[in-house]
């Protein structure tokens, strides 16, 4: 160990530390900038093109994508006003019974 040391000193030294700063990126994209379809790939990640939206173009499909989308919204106002009915409701009948 200390042989090493001994012949990593002044000049030496410096090369060996830019061949390391050098060599370190370089190594490290040749690691991870090959192959990366084969090695990093999760198989069924991305939807495919009949998974995904279809987004409307026509103003026909823009307004029926809308007043259906309007229609969701609406369905789960009518769910939220009801569970927090029941909910107040709940609250209120052990209030009673204490």
């Amino acid at each position: 160990m200390s042989s090493i040391l001994r012949r990593l000193q002044g000049g030496n030294l410096e090369v060996f530390k830019f061949g390391m700063y050098i060599i370190f990126p370089i190594g490290w994209m040749y690691y991870f900038g090959t192959n990366l379809d084969e090695r990093f790939t999760v198989p069924g990640f991305w939807p495919t093109t009949e998974q995904s939206h279809k987004i409307p173009l026509e103003r026909e499909e823009i307004d029926a994508e809308l007043s259906r989308m309007r229609t969701v919204d609406a369905v789960k106002r009518q769910r939220r006003q009801a569970q927090a009915q029941a909910e107040a409701q709940a609250a209120a009948n052990a209030q009673n019974s204490e």
